[in-house]
């Protein structure tokens, strides 16, 4: 991203992270976590959810998803198709 932007990498990190509050990590991270919301609302297995999100495996979006959400995926899950 630093090399889209044509700024060097510690200067795009910390102008990143004056610009959104966040590391551009953290930022990506969340919004891979927030697409998987959306389709841990549907049908698609949970594995598929974290692939299709950038996720390396099915663990790296429950450790990524509990750090940000405060449950599992599969709790999340549970809890959108009871409506609450």
């Amino acid at each position: 991203m630093a090399d889209l932007a044509g700024l060097s990498d510690f200067h795009f990190h910390r102008m990143f992270h004056l610009a959104r509050g966040m590391t551009p990590h953290a930022w990506i991270t969340e919004r891979r976590v927030g697409r998987a919301r959306h389709l841990l609302r549907g049908a698609m297995p949970i594995a598929q959810v974290a692939f299709a999100c950038g996720f390396s495996s099915q663990s790296h979006l429950t450790r990524a998803f509990r750090k940000l959400a405060g449950r599992t995926p599969a709790e999340y899950r549970a809890l959108a198709r009871a409506g609450m």
